[in-house]
């Protein structure tokens, strides 16, 4: 399936960026630790709405990190989908997962099976340690194809009212 990304967070950044719906700019939401950095670059898909109540996450594989704001076609390869608990209450917060249609090193990769194991496992891990350092927690429940990942997405679109982008 294929999507538009909107990248918030740069591949390697450790500054952890978020587009602003009311000023319509990405703004800084916070700093990570020193020697933690975002593994790829990080963004959303506009016109969605998760169970978290902001635009579906999507952590995005290309041969160079881009920047905040820039908007890269790409076809969903599947889904982490998780769960976060903070102060208490748990919620799910998946993370899709795609590929930039301009990707030369990603180009054979179609679903998440396609990838390295230890390369998903290095992303699973950042996420529960991403979590950590604000005090949260993470968990893993499954990974899921590019099925799972486009009925999460017809899903987000809906709860947005966006029936046309389904």
């Amino acid at each position: 399936m294929k999507v538009t990304v909107i990248v918030e967070t740069p591949k390697g950044s450790r500054n952890k960026y978020a587009f602003d719906p009311e000023s319509g700019a990405i703004e800084l939401s916070r700093v990570l630790p020193e020697g933690m950095i975002f593994p790829n670059d990080f963004g959303f898909i506009p016109g969605t709405k998760a169970d978290d109540g902001d635009p579906i996450d999507v952590l995005l594989l290309m041969d160079a990190p881009a920047f905040p704001g820039c908007r890269v076609e790409s076809r969903l390869i599947g889904v982490i989908e998780g769960e976060q608990t903070e102060k208490g209450e748990t919620n799910r917060n998946d993370r899709l997962i795609a590929v930039a249609e301009e990707s030369y090193t990603h180009s054979d990769v179609r679903e998440l099976r396609d990838l390295n194991r230890t390369f998903l496992k290095e992303i699973d891990e950042f996420f529960i340690a991403y979590h950590k350092v604000q005090g949260r927690t993470f968990k893993v429940l499954r990974h899921g194809g590019p099925g799972k990942a486009a009925r999460l997405l017809r899903a987000a679109y809906t709860k947005e009212g966006n029936q046309e982008a389904a």
